[in-house]
């Protein structure tokens, strides 16, 4: 009688554990939007090291010509590859820039 009972109380637990687990990740975590992160700074480290700037000089090179960035392409401040958590100004250019592929 007492393997029915450890029995049934694991497979309780494990019924409770998964729906637990479901429930409390729908409710709890919340997916990033890219308005909700922090735009880079040139005086970022990572910035500085691959010489960003917010605006470059090159008409025709800059991050919204860049097969680095994500996003929507309307938006003026997008993710980048190369700085994750951070969005990055389409009008700017780091050193990593490579251009998209015609």
């Amino acid at each position: 009688m007492k393997n029915q009972s450890s029995r049934r109380r694991f497979l309780k637990l494990t019924v409770g554990g998964i729906v637990g687990l479901t429930v409390g990740n729908k409710l709890l975590v919340k997916p990033a939007q890219a308005a909700d992160l922090p735009h880079l700074s040139v005086d970022d480290a990572q910035a500085k090291a691959l010489k960003y700037v917010n605006e470059s000089s090159f008409s025709d090179k800059n991050c919204n010509n860049c097969m680095l960035i994500e996003g929507d392409a309307s938006a003026e401040w997008r993710p980048c590859k190369i700085f994750p958590g951070k969005l990055v100004n389409g009008k700017g250019w780091c050193s990593a820039y490579a251009p998209k592929p015609a």
